[in-house]
């Protein structure tokens, strides 16, 4: 019996995440003053006031759901919680490795900052908007899509395994919309273009996965507190070199969601909190494992149900 901590990706924020956090916990609301910090912007602005479009654009939203998602671990930790003495793994979707990584102490929440706005900038200006697309295939099986990719040609694989029946497929926006139109042929209930900015996951961004291979190469790395389950490894990791190669990795990569939380279930997991904005992890999990049990530690009154859970 363990418990594992998961931290959410783009498409979770929203205007006034994390507000009350910082009202009621003062190292919620330092974790908000050093992003804004290591940014030079006031990023804690636009994360509480908006507009929304502006928290949307990668380069923002990125950092801004970690920090959220800091905010809530510092108020855990605030209240005498130590991550080390209750939990066995974290792990997190997409940009939410990093806040994972955080969270463990790898990297300090300044240096996870300035990394993903790195990473968000990067990914945007790897390919001209317009030019790569999403696409989210609903009701098919993993070997189906990826047959369906195979079939639409070169440019296009899978980005994301969700898991309960979610796939998303990224690449060359042409032929992303080919394959989606050969998974509706296949029987997908659904297959969505994806109003997104840029074919994220996908062979495409390979100029970003360099400037993230130059840009992790610049920080300080700590061993974490716990093991992290890579995106694209799906096993422990807790060596600073073998992580940072997945970070690289992962850019380009598939993340393996729907096996990593099958992988907690085949190891003892037995709870998992989504730790940050938004409930899109754990309505994910229980799809995927209804004997796991889910949590979410987003709010004031998530943290204060969450430490007496835990205690």
């Amino acid at each position: 019996m363990s418990i594992a901590f998961t931290f959410p990706g783009q498409g979770s924020q929203a205007v006034g995440m994390g507000r009350d956090l910082a009202e009621r916990f003062p190292a919620a609301r330092a974790v908000f003053e050093e992003v804004d910090e290591a940014l030079a912007q006031r990023l804690s602005h636009i994360i509480w006031e908006g507009p929304e479009e502006t928290l949307t654009l990668t380069a923002n939203a990125q950092p801004a759901l970690m920090a959220v998602s800091l905010a809530a671990i510092r108020a855990l930790e605030s209240q005498g919680f130590v991550l080390a003495d209750k939990i066995s793994y974290v792990a997190g979707h997409s940009l939410g490795e990093y806040s994972a990584l955080a969270a463990a102490g790898m990297f300090s929440i300044a240096d996870t900052a300035r990394l993903l706005r790195i990473r968000g900038n990067a990914m945007q200006a790897a390919v001209p908007v317009g030019e790569g697309g999403m696409a989210a295939i609903i009701g098919l099986e993993q070997s189906q899509v990826e047959a369906a990719c195979a079939e639409a040609g070169a440019g296009v694989q899978i980005a994301n395994d969700n898991g309960g029946g979610q796939i998303v497929i990224s690449g060359a926006k042409p032929v992303v919309e080919h394959a989606a139109r050969i998974c509706t042929e296949k029987g997908a209930k659904r297959a969505i273009m994806l109003p997104v900015s840029a074919p994220f996951h996908s062979a495409l961004m390979a100029p970003a996965a360099e400037a993230m291979r130059e840009a992790l190469a610049e920080v300080v790395w700590r061993a974490p507190a716990v093991p992290v389950i890579p995106n694209v490894l799906v096993a422990p990791a807790t060596e600073p070199s073998e992580i940072a190669a997945q970070l690289v990795a992962q850019v380009t990569g598939r993340v393996r969601w729907r096996e990593t939380i099958e992988w907690f279930g085949a190891n003892g997991v037995t709870t998992l909190y989504e730790i940050g904005a938004g409930k899109v992890l754990s309505g994910l999990a229980r799809r995927i494992n209804r004997d796991i049990v889910t949590a979410n530690v987003g709010a004031a009154a998530e943290v204060e149900a969450a430490l007496d859970a835990l205690a």
